[in-house]
């Protein structure tokens, strides 16, 4: 039986397509590699803050009842958790738990870590990711039309806006946004995720709730983003293949997204990998001013309570979501643009 020997010669979009799945792999490994002390060095300086701190955690624990508690308890409670132990069997042990899949309990919460995770990171990531889809759109919108009419009003105001909004901490305009639309004019609940009332979780009542909080963390991030596009498409606006299209007499609005805007929203992707920490770290104060059950208000709470497994884990989940999206803009930027080489 004679076997066909696979084709030698293959159509040049299929030997480029591979070409750019095998650079895509190289990629990914590589980050791999940087990931991997990455994270270790985060673990650690976890560890390390948490055995710095003054505050002991069997009493953090205890609460109120540390007060009458004997120390042969307290210390009971220290030596069950080990936290009397030299600071390398400590992370030690982490680390072995880790890779079994335990984060340790939480003392704050009194319940295991990846409870408290599994509980929580939906609603942030809902947050941060209708955030972030709501930034992308109007930043777009508003930074194309401030480029086309460049140095008109329009372009002046929304500088202006966004000079003055960059200027302002998220916290002070969440707690405005309470002031004027929850106080004042009551269309909006001013915190929580449903009403007081309410039973159960309801679609409705929740995105009334999310309102606020998405809109206040988007207004917060969203200067950044305007001021890029509008000066990245001001800037296309002026590349020769894009004089050349309006000199074929093509119209405006073709000109403007279908040639400036494709151009100028490389970059774009790249801002929006760089961008992510000051995302989830706005996020945090966001959900501790609306009381948002998500783990930027755990976060919180368990760095006032001294809960450094819980903390340590948010963390570390942090640090990957970061990692994460850095990777995937830089698969993104290439798959957008066929002369950036992955392998390089």
């Amino acid at each position: 039986m004679t076997r066909l020997a696979p084709p030698t010669n293959l159509p040049a979009s299929t030997a480029r397509r591979r070409r750019r799945l095998v650079g895509a792999g190289t990629v990914v490994r590589r980050r791999l590699l940087v990931a991997v002390p990455v994270l270790a060095a985060t673990s650690m300086g976890m560890f390390a803050l948490g055995a710095a701190s003054p505050v002991d955690p069997a009493q953090q624990y205890a609460g109120a009842a540390a007060f009458t508690t004997s120390e042969e308890n307290l210390a009971q409670i220290r030596a069950n958790w080990g936290v009397d132990d030299p600071l390398p069997v400590q992370y030690a042990r982490w680390v072995g738990n880790l890779l079994h899949g335990d984060l340790g309990w939480s003392t704050s919460r009194h319940e295991p870590v990846t409870s408290v995770l599994a509980a929580r990171a939906g609603w942030t990531l809902l947050l941060v990711g209708t955030a972030l889809a709501l930034v992308l759109v109007a930043s777009v919108l508003l930074g194309t039309l401030a480029a086309y009419r460049r140095g008109g009003w329009c372009d002046r105001v929304l500088r202006a806006i966004a000079y003055a909004v960059q200027s302002m901490p998220v916290f002070w305009i969440g707690l405005a946004a309470i002031a004027v639309f929850a106080l004042t004019l009551g269309w909006l609940p001013a915190g929580g995720l449903t009403d007081i009332t309410a039973t159960g979780t309801d679609v409705g009542d929740v995105a009334r709730h999310l309102v606020l909080p998405v809109t206040v963390l988007a207004i917060s991030q969203a200067p950044w983003f305007v001021l890029f596009v509008r000066d990245a498409v001001a800037e296309s606006l002026r590349d020769d293949h894009v004089l050349a299209a309006r000199a074929r007499g093509l119209p405006g609005r073709t000109v403007l997204f279908g040639h400036a805007l494709r151009t100028a929203l490389l970059p774009f992707l790249t801002l929006i990998g760089t961008h992510l920490p000051e995302l989830v770290g706005g996020a945090v104060l966001v959900e501790t001013v609306f009381s948002l059950p998500g783990l930027g208000a755990v976060t919180v709470q368990a760095a006032l309570g001294a809960d450094f497994p819980l903390l340590a884990a948010t963390t570390l989940a942090t640090t990957v979501v970061v990692l994460a999206a850095n990777l995937a803009t830089d698969l993104a930027y290439a798959a957008a643009d066929p002369r950036v080489r992955l392998d390089d």
